[in-house]
Formats: structure tokens, C-alpha cells, sequence
């Protein structure tokens, strides 16, 4: 990849994904709706020079400022537009041919008086094929006219963006007899006669004119789909428009998804102490294992002459493998986040749009489920969703999610619900875990909760801050982690009912429930009152957590869509467990859930309560709507799910080794994915070998996967340090993070001040 300036990919390369979606070569294009396209050209005056094609662009163009705009009026004439809400104004100046009036026009905006274009799209030929009926001497003369006018353009682009277009290609069978003579060889004359002429004369790289042949490329694929032979569709000409709004607003606006034209950002002053952090990291790291391999040869062990006994080594310190350990995670943790830094901020690797088709996304899916069902292994033990299987659950869910997003499905709305139920499931078993383990245990001491906020949390903070973006951002952990302090002061507050205590008295159990339906009151009220909630997390430093593009909707919008099935996992761990207590289930190896008959009717329910939701998500139609319920309804799916992966006792008895492998590290692929599988934030597709599609999926998977590997094992490393068991320890070491953060919220105050 040759880096450098992705406009000229954008201005020149591309390909179609399908008929209608175009990719430029290396970058994304962003698509810009009417108020960003406003934003981007407000007080801009942006003028069309050239002849009927350069005039269908130039309608395309106002139609991404107003969508009301038709083609009506002189066609061989000047057309104004203006937009006085923005200031905006667009004209089209009708000249047909490369001559002395044209040059006449363009060098009026070159003297000092006249106010220049901000925006100057110039481009003419066919008509001097069709007037002089294709003759040498038309082509000779337009050489000497774009020869004239050539140093005025570039004089011009020193302050203005100037584009050329070149010519695009006819569908010559389509021609009428008057254009019969415009064919494909004269328009490669024509075009090969002004990319060399212009810039010729220009040295300064920003005093050049920008040739604008991409339309070449897109006129090949769909020139055959024209009126008339001559104009290229409307969707093309879209097309054309809306690379030229990414070409000039992109640098202005930089868009998540458009990263064609943009600059790479500069490091912050957060990145910049991060990046000294972990090169002093590496370099302690080294410094400290050369220290012990000396030590270790010194100590080698040698023969006593005298006595013929071997003397041992001496034994290392305790403290001394411990910082060894410490700076060999923050070694292998720097190394990962500057590859991070390389695929996602640095503009090294090429990214490229999404496009959805439906084999893209279900043929990948029947592979691992072919995969899955191969690495079959027996449990080690056979009680409802023991460890191996719900390893297997959210590590057949994850792969499922990541090729949901790989694959562009969120455009196709069955898919979209029914990946919103796995959404759900994850959070399910976030309350049925937590709430069984409180209750069984009965342990709210500070260790537990730290290691659990410290194993959600560590890759997030450190992603936030070499990555530069807000810890919402990366939604599902906030989730999890609001909701796990949720779990855990639901139960630990007074009175602390737990397993134990509720044996010897079966009225603490609706002691028990009575806190689960405050809990519920709570989330109802909650979710219909979007201003208390609002207010709730606004407040500094909650708000600096929670705020998303300097507000806390998206937020809200996130734990409302499954406000619910927390609740529903707790309800249903606190049932479950009171069924096994009394022993009215059968866990055994082989044995049904239940009695035969019950198991039959309780599957048979499972399976058409499953059939009806995948029915009603696939008939679902707009997906606000289909929002507004799944809160209520996703849980329906889950339990009969639980239910038919349970009730029979040699279905509960084996678990797939190959999903449960993924399980154990699902939360680090899900994060990981946002800046080394995905791009721009997960809206691209990172592209590390460009030309091969499949062969690139392969080693970016590779890769990913064994990162998201090895950040699991460093979490759990790091975790055994940062979160001591002794308790005056891990006071010291609370003291320490709380000052670790409040020096990030002040840098971060800093940053913010600075960028303001």
C-alpha cells in the first residue's frame, strides 16, 4: 500500500459491490444526507462549468442539499441555486466547449476583484466530437484551448478546489444518428490530451487541478443502462456527486465511516503519556529480564570439587516475579495496542465499506454450526446451563454477532431482531449468573466486586484512552457494568437475603421477591421517564462515562432496549435454584428435566414459542416498532431456547468444545473487533492484503482471534496484581486507581479545553 493521500484513490479507483454500492480503492466513502451536506458547504459558493454531463452532475449535486430540486428550465443555459438558510450557492455555467469563452469565464475569477468559486467542477469534449464531426483538427484545437486555460485552473487551486471530469464512455449502439460520430476512441483522445496538459506546468502539489476519472470507471458498468447512449443513469451520476461532496466536505465534517480524504488525526495528550507508559514498560520489561538471565548464569548451577555436590541456584523473590509479571503483560499489552493504533488511527491499512448479501452472512454461519456440532465432547457435569454450556452459548452467539457485523446484516431487519435477541441473552446470563453466585455464596465482599468491575472494564479504559474515544462508546460493557452493580445492590443492600439464611426461613424468599419487584418498579419508571434518567447520568463525572457525542441518548436508547431481561435472568436463576432445592427437577446423566410427559409438552411449548418469535422478527416491517417490543417479548426466545437445550438429558449431557473455546473469551472479541477486525469504529471492513477478499478475512481472523486470545490471558494476569485478596492491599491499590482516574478526567478536561 502506498499511504499517502486517499482523494486521489477516491478521484480514480473503485470497484461496484453489487450494482449500486461503490467502493473506492483503499478508503471508505461516507454518505452524506442533506443537513451534513449543508453543515459542510455553508457560506460555500460552488460553480459547474462544461456541457449537458457536467450539468446532470450538477443537478445530483443541489439534490444532496435539497432532495426537491428537478431538472427543469433552459437546458442550454445558465442555472442558478441557492440555499439561504445556509448561505449556500451552487451555479451551473452552460459551456460546451473548451474555447475562448470559457477561458474568457475562468480568467475573470483569477483577477484580484472578482470573488473566486470555493468550489470550481469544469469538464467539456463531446460537443466539439459532435460540431466538427469528429475531425483531428477539433482534437488539435482543443489541445491549444485546455493548453490556455490550464495555468488558470491551477492558479485558481492554489485557494479553490478545482476538478476536471474527464469524458466519460458512450454506449455507441444507443447513439443517435447526430452523435453517431462520438465514439469511445475519440473520448480516450480527448481525455489522454487533458490529463497530460494539465498540471504540466504546476511543481506545487496544492496548486494542482484534481482529475476527476473515477466517472470513467462507474460510466463502464452502467453506460449500457442509458437513455440515450450519451448521459450516464441517475444513479450513477449520484454516485459521481456524492465522491465529490467526499472528496471537499470529508476533511471538514470527518465522518466515522469516511475516511477517504481524511487526515490522520494528531495524538492527544492522553495518547501521548500512554504511549511513553508502555515504551517504559517494554523497556523495564527488558531491562528487568536481562538482569535475570545474568543472574541466572552467575548462579548456574556448578559442581563442588570437594564435596561432588551440585549447588542449587538461588531462588528468586516473590516481589521480583511479580513485577516481572506485571511488565510482561504491560510489554505484550503495549505491543498489541500499537498495532491497534496502526489498523484503526494510523491511515497504514486500507478499510473498505460494508455491503450486505444474503451469503455473505448465512453461509459463514452454517459453516461454524457444521464446525460446532464436530467438536461434540461429553460435560463434566449435566446441571441446567453448567459452565461448559453456557461457554458454548455465548461463544456460538459471539461468532454469530461478529459475522452480523462483518457481513453488513443490521440493513436486513429479520436478521437484525434476531441478533438483538443474542444481544438479550448475553445480558441474561449477566443477571443469572451474578444473582446465582450472590445467592449461593453470599459473598458482597470488596474482592469480588473489583474483580469483576476490573475484568469487564481493563481493556475498555485502555482502549479509551490510546484509541481517543468515550467509554459509551464501546456500549455493551457499560451495560454490563451498570447492571452488575444493579445485581449487586439489589441483594447486598439491607436486609441481605441469601441462600442460607432463606433455608432456615421460607419468608425471607418473599422477602426476596419483594426486592425483585422494587427492582422492576424501579426499571419501569425508569424507562418512561427519560428525563430522570437523563439526569441521573449527567451529572459530572457520571456523565463524562455516559455521554455519547455530548449527550446521554444513545445511552438511554441502549438500556431501554433490554431493560427487561436482567430482571428475567434473575427471576429466573431464583426459580430455578428454589426447583433444585426441593428437588423437583432431575439433573442426572441422560434423565429428562422433568417427568416424560411434562419434558414432552414443555418442549413442544419451546418449540412453537420459538418458531412464533423467529415468524413475527421476520415479519417485522419498521424497526422502531419492532424496538418498542423486544424488550418485552426477546425473553420468550431465550427460555425457549434454555428450555430445549436442557429438557432432554442427552442433549444437557454434551457441549461443543469449539463454541465453548470462543465463549471463554467473548467479551474480548466483541471489543476487539471495533478497531483490528472492523474499521472506522466498526462501520468498514479492515483490509490488510487489498485484491483478495477471502484470503484477507483469513489472516485479519488470524489475527484477531489469537489477540483477543492473548488480551484474556493479560486481563487475568493483571487482575491477580491490580486486585490483591488482602484487604488492606487492595485498599492501597483502590487508592491508587481512584488517583489514576482522577488524573484521566483532568488530561481529559485539558483535551477538551484545547480542542475547544
Amino acid at each position: 500500500f502506498k499511504g499517502g493521500d486517499t482523494c486521489e484513490y477516491l478521484l480514480s479507483s473503485g470497484r461496484f459491490l453489487g450494482e449500486k454500492v461503490w467502493q473506492p480503492h483503499s478508503c471508505m466513502m461516507h454518505k452524506y444526507k442533506n443537513s451534513e451536506a449543508k453543515n459542510c458547504l455553508i457560506d460555500k459558493h460552488v460553480v459547474f462549468i462544461g456541457d449537458s454531463r457536467i450539468r446532470q452532475l450538477f443537478y445530483s449535486f443541489i439534490r444532496l442539499i435539497n432532495p426537491q430540486i428537478k431538472e427543469e428550465g433552459n437546458k442550454h443555459g445558465n442555472i442558478p441555486f441557492e440555499d439561504k438558510s445556509a448561505s449556500i450557492k451552487v451555479d451551473f455555467l452552460w459551456y460546451p466547449e473548451v474555447n475562448g469563452s470559457m477561458r474568457q469565464r475562468i480568467k475573470s475569477w483569477t483577477e484580484g476583484s472578482v470573488a473566486k468559486p470555493h468550489i470550481i467542477v469544469a469538464g467539456a469534449a463531446t460537443w466539439s466530437i459532435k460540431i466538427h464531426n469528429g475531425s483531428n483538427e477539433a482534437l488539435t484545437q482543443y489541445k491549444i484551448n485546455i493548453t490556455s486555460i490550464a495555468p488558470l485552473l491551477e492558479k485558481l487551486a492554489k485557494n479553490s478546489d478545482v476538478y476536471w471530469v474527464l469524458q466519460d464512455p458512450v454506449y455507441e449502439d444507443m447513439l443517435s444518428e447526430s452523435r453517431k460520430m462520438i465514439t469511445n476512441e475519440k473520448i480516450d483522445a480527448y481525455n489522454e490530451a487533458a490529463v497530460r496538459i494539465l498540471n504540466s506546468s504546476s511543481r506545487n502539489s496544492k496548486a494542482k487541478v484534481k482529475v476527476f476519472s473515477v466517472s470513467k470507471l462507474i460510466a463502464q458498468e452502467t453506460i449500457m443502462k442509458s437513455a440515450d447512449g450519451l448521459h450516464l443513469p441517475e444513479s450513477s451520476r449520484d454516485t459521481n456527486a456524492m465522491i465529490l461532496m467526499n472528496v471537499y466536505c470529508n476533511k471538514i465534517m470527518k465522518p466515522i465511516d469516511g475516511s477517504c480524504c481524511q487526515p490522520q488525526p494528531p495524538l492527544t495528550l492522553i495518547q501521548k503519556l500512554a504511549f511513553c507508559f508502555f515504551t517504559l514498560s517494554i523497556i523495564g520489561y527488558l531491562i528487568i529480564n536481562l538482569i535475570h538471565r545474568n543472574n541466572f548464569r552467575k548462579n548456574k548451577s556448578c559442581t563442588d570439587l570437594e564435596g561432588g555436590e551440585e549447588k542449587k541456584p538461588a531462588i528468586s523473590t516473590p516481589n521480583v516475579s511479580t513485577l516481572e509479571m506485571l511488565l510482561h503483560s504491560l510489554c505484550k499489552l503495549g505491543l498489541i495496542m500499537t498495532y491497534f493504533y496502526l489498523c484503526d488511527r494510523a491511515n497504514l491499512f486500507m478499510k473498505e465499506n460494508k455491503f450486505y448479501t444474503h451469503s455473505s452472512f448465512f453461509v459463514p454461519i452454517v459453516y461454524i454450526l457444521v464446525l460446532g456440532v464436530f467438536y461434540t465432547e461429553n460435560t463434566k457435569e449435566t446441571k441446567v446451563l453448567n459452565r461448559e454450556q453456557t461457554d458454548e452459548w455465548k461463544g456460538w452467539m459471539q461468532l454469530v454477532i461478529l459475522i452480523y457485523h462483518i457481513s453488513g446484516a443490521s440493513t436486513f431487519l429479520p436478521v437484525y431482531m434476531h441478533i438483538r435477541v443474542l444481544v438479550a441473552a448475553y445480558l441474561f446470563q449477566t443477571g443469572y449468573g451474578h444473582f446465582s453466585y450472590f445467592w449461593i455464596k453470599g459473598d458482597f465482599g470488596v474482592y469480588r466486586v473489583c474483580q469483576v468491575l476490573f475484568r469487564l472494564n481493563f481493556l475498555v479504559v485502555v482502549l479509551c484512552i490510546v484509541m481517543d474515544r468515550p467509554y459509551q462508546f464501546y456500549y455493551f460493557v457499560p451495560l454490563v457494568t451498570v447492571w452488575f452493580m444493579i445485581i449487586y445492590a439489589t441483594l447486598a443492600v439491607w436486609p441481605q437475603i441469601v441462600q442460607k439464611k432463606a433455608n432456615g426461613n421460607c419468608l425471607w424468599h418473599f422477602g426476596l421477591l419483594l426486592k425483585l419487584i422494587c427492582l422492576l418498579t424501579c426499571i419501569y419508571f425508569l424507562s418512561y421517564s427519560q428525563g430522570a434518567f437523563e439526569k441521573i447520568f449527567s451529572f459530572w463525572p457520571l456523565s463524562k462515562c455516559f455521554e455519547l457525542n455530548g449527550n446521554v441518548y444513545e445511552w438511554w436508547f441502549r438500556w431501554k432496549l433490554d431493560r427487561y431481561v436482567v430482571f428475567h435472568g434473575m427471576l429466573f436463576a431464583f426459580i430455578y435454584l428454589a426447583l433444585q432445592k426441593h428437588q423437583m427437577i432431575s439433573e442426572g446423566k441422560g434423565d429428562p428435566l422433568f417427568s416424560n410427559r411434562v419434558s414432552n409438552v414443555l418442549l413442544f411449548i419451546s418449540v412453537v414459542s420459538f418458531l412464533t418469535y423467529s415468524i413475527w422478527a421476520s415479519s417485522c416491517k419498521n424497526k422502531t416498532e419492532c424496538n418498542e417490543l423486544h424488550p418485552s417479548v426477546s425473553v420468550v426466545q431465550i427460555l425457549a431456547f434454555i428450555l430445549i437445550r436442557n429438557i432432554p438429558g442427552y442433549v444437557r449431557s454434551v457441549y461443543s468444545s469449539f463454541f465453548a473455546w470462543f465463549g471463554k473469551i467473548s467479551l474480548e472479541l466483541f471489543i476487539c473487533q471495533y478497531h483490528i477486525w472492523l474499521a472506522a469504529d466498526t462501520k468498514g471492513i479492515l483490509v490488510l492484503i487489498p485484491g483478495y477478499p477471502m484470503f484477507n478475512v483469513l489472516v485479519s481472523t488470524f489475527i484477531f482471534v489469537c489477540v483477543a486470545h492473548e488480551i484474556s490471558q493479560i486481563t487475568n494476569d493483571l487482575a491477580q496484581i491490580v486486585v490483591p485478596k488482602d484487604n488492606s492491599t487492595l485498599l492501597k491499590r483502590l487508592l491508587c486507581i481512584a488517583g489514576f482516574f482522577s488524573g484521566l478526567l483532568l488530561f481529559s478536561a485539558m483535551q477538551d479545553q484545547s480542542r475547544h
